[in-house]
Parts: C-alpha cells; structure tokens; sequence
C-alpha cells in the first residue's frame, strides 16, 4: 500500500466513520500512525472482523487471531436477522416470576440442565435484578446506539469491498397467534416505538395473503420496515475475512495463551504459533473473552447462552423474509440452504453437547408455524451466545493498557458487530464517534 493511498484511505475511514461528518486529521499523524501501530484483534467473528477491516481503513497494520477459521464459530449459527429494533432486553418486568412456569413447561423455549445451576446462580442473581422497568428501559437505551442504524452500518462496512451484495433488504415480522398475544407484549412494542420503530399491523387473512407459508393458526403480524438479513451469516463472515487480507491484513490461526503487559501497557501477545508484538489489542471473543479477562485481573459476569438452530436445506414453502415466531421465540430465516430456524434459549455451560429436547422443540414449532414446508435434510448446530449480567456489551480500552474489549452482545452479534466494530476502531485511532460509551464500559463490573 503506497503513502498516499494509505493518506486517501484514511479520509475516507473519517468520512464513512461519522457517517457523513468529516473530521478533519492532520497527514503527518496519519503516517506516525500506519506506520508505528500494530493491532491484534482476537476472534475473527463478526465483531473482530468489522473491528479490523475498520482498521486497515485507518492504515494500520493488523493481526487477525483466532484458533479457528473466520466465521466458523458463534457468528455462523445465529438467525441472519440485521435486527435494528432488537433493544428490548430479556430482562423485563416480570421475569423473575414467569421464569419456573417457563422452565416447567415443555412447549416454552427455555431449557436448562440443572446439573449446571450451582455454577449458574451466580450470574443468574446479577442477571435478574435487571428484571424491572427502570433497568429494561436504561438497557435498552444503552443498546438502541448498537443495533438501530445496524443495515447502514453492514453496506459502511462492505463499502468498496464488492461484498453488498451479502446485505438483503427486507421486512422483519413478528407473528402471533392473535391480537390478544400481541397486546400482551405491548411493553416491549412501546419501547422500540419509542426507539422510533413503530410496526405496521396485519391481521386476519391479509395475514397469509402478505406471507402464504404461514399457518392459518397464525392470524396477526406486526411488520418493521427497513430491516435486512444476511443468507449465509457463516460466508458473510468468511468473505470480510477474505477483503481484509485483499486490504493488507494478516490471518492467522492460533490459539492465544497470554498477555504481555508489563507496565501495565500491552506489548505482545502469546500464541500457540509464537508471539505477536503489538501496541494495542482488541478482545472480541465472545463468551470465550471472560477467561482472557480473568488474566487481566477482571472478573466479568459472563455466561454462555446456549442457542440452537436448523436450517431445512432446499427448502419450499418456507417464508420470504425473516420473521420471529412469538409462540415459540424463534427465528425463521430464508438463507442459501434453506431456512433456518434459530432460537431456543438453553443453560448447561460451554463443556455440554448438545441437548435433543432444544432441537426436537424447535422442529415441532416450526412445523406447525409452516406447514408446506418441504426440504431435502436438516442440519443441526448449537452454539454459545455471550451473556454478559446486565445485557450490555462491553466495548472500550481497559484503562490506559491499550487492551479494547468488543464483546458480550447477547442476542446481538451480527446486528451490532459492525458498529462495535467501527467504535473500536474510532477509539484505536482517535476518530471519536457521537455515541456515548459509557453504558459498555470493560470495567462497570470491578
């Protein structure tokens, strides 16, 4: 990359940063910058993926670490789904005394291995004080900077990679039974109406006539505009992976074992493939962050969500868009092989298989929400969505030691991994984004 290239790409970062507002930053720091920083980002999800892409933007040299392959862990298996209405927390009013009765009933989609509580209780006390209206409202406003633009974000993010064409446009539904079971999730509706999303109601037979897969059990949607998904979240992934070493990135596989942060600066970290020299490190490892965190001497409420999907392969009769079965809390998304269906909430750690109750549950549900669906086979998967205790990621520098967090998005990942990543990136190399960090501080839990 020439000097002047790595000037334009910079302005260009600016621009695209800020959506619009230019800042303006003088050439001479620039070049101090390409030229003497050295990032490694740890995990090549969707988060640490955006994170470094955003960087070499900047000009500066990155290292993209992870004991896996780009996109092969949590950001492959969620919905798909670019959610930007999803600020409403799990954590409302009313939980704590709904929570037995849905754990006792075998058609609700929360499991939990009880051999797993006494390690859970912990976290599950932090986890449901937030269980009232003013923590669910403080929560939600915290994310609604997160998810909200998340459609803009993905086309910033792919913006002249030749990558737009992973982002579809389209509605997001929720569908329920009735108007009844709608209203009596009105608490949710006011606050992301408040978060100006404000849905279009369908009801009776203009129900199947908007989505003919649907069944005529179904006979109420509330429809969000101007939302999107992805078709393969996994290939998404793979393909940013692939635009950042097409940018000057490296990959590279390895496990880290080890932070040198003498001084209490970060220097190096220490991988199974040798040591990376580095100014500064970006932890975006998902639920897998809490023990990296542990060997900075923070002990972070972190629990693995166990979530779980099947995708229905050369699906027909499946739905045109995605939308979020109410029922049965879940997700039915058309990708690439088919429909996925992804959701179910499960507690049992990250050691456990998976359970057969979870998928024989999410198979039921879906049959029954589409009846004509028609496929060839079923792929099962489970993975660990990240749970931080008061629903919030945690983005931003832990002191001044140069190590930046970008993890713990819950429910959240693909939606709001290329705004963390691009907060990140602004807080690495000075571009200050107009959104206040202070809900996602590393630290709010010591």
């Amino acid at each position: 990359m020439t000097i002047y290239k790595q000037i334009v790409d910079v302005f260009i970062f600016r621009d695209i940063m800020s959506l619009g507002r230019i800042e303006y930053v003088d050439a001479d720091d620039i070049l101090c910058m390409a030229m003497t920083r050295h990032v490694a980002v740890i995990g090549a999800g969707i988060v640490g993926v955006s994170t470094a892409i955003w960087l070499r933007r900047a000009g500066v040299q990155v290292t993209l670490i992870d004991k896996n392959a780009p996109g092969t862990g949590t950001s492959h298996g969620n919905a798909g789904v670019l959610a930007a209405c999803s600020m409403v927390p799990v954590t409302g009013p009313g939980l704590i005394s709904k929570a037995p009765k849905m754990l006792m009933n075998p058609d609700f989609p929360l499991f939990l291995r009880w051999g797993y509580l006494p390690r859970l209780l912990p976290w599950l006390r932090r986890y449901l004080s937030h269980a009232n209206d003013a923590d669910t409202r403080r929560i939600a406003k915290g994310l609604i900077p997160i998810v909200s633009d998340t459609v803009d974000q993905h086309k910033s993010l792919c913006h002249d990679l030749g990558l737009g064409d992973w982002v579809t446009d389209s509605d997001y539904c929720y569908a329920y039974r009735n108007r009844a079971a709608f209203e009596a999730e009105r608490y949710g509706w006011d606050i992301r109406r408040d978060a100006g999303f404000t849905p279009e109601l369908i009801e009776g037979p203009d129900v199947q006539a908007y989505e003919p897969a649907l069944s005529e059990d179904v006979s109420f949607l509330a429809v969000l505009r101007h939302h999107g998904f992805i078709r393969s979240p996994g290939g998404y992934v793979q393909a940013l992976a692939r635009a950042f070493k097409e940018m000057g990135g490296t990959v590279l596989k390895a496990e880290v074992k080890d932070f040198d942060l003498s001084g209490g600066q970060i220097h190096a970290v220490q991988t199974t493939q040798g040591t990376v020299s580095c100014t500064e490190v970006v932890l975006a490892t998902g639920v897998w962050s809490k023990p990296m965190m542990a060997k900075l001497g923070l002990n972070v409420p972190l629990e693995t969500e166990r979530g779980y999907h099947i995708v229905f392969t050369d699906a027909m009769g499946g739905p045109a868009r995605p939308i979020m079965l109410a029922s049965g809390k879940f997700v039915a998304t058309p990708m690439d092989q088919g429909v996925r269906c992804a959701g179910i909430v499960e507690f049992g750690g990250l050691e456990a298989d998976a359970s057969a109750a979870p998928l024989k549950l999410l198979r039921r549900q879906a049959q029954a929400a589409f009846p004509k669906l028609e496929y060839t086979d079923e792929i099962e998967w489970l993975g660990h969505r990240p749970a931080p205790s008061d629903s919030l990621p945690l983005i931003g520098q832990i002191g001044k030691s140069g190590v930046f967090t970008a993890f713990g998005h819950h429910h959240i990942g693909l939606t709001g991994g290329p705004k963390t990543g691009r907060l990140v990136a602004g807080l690495i190399t000075g571009a200050q984004a107009n959104t206040d960090l202070a809900p996602y501080h590393p630290q709010r839990f010591a």
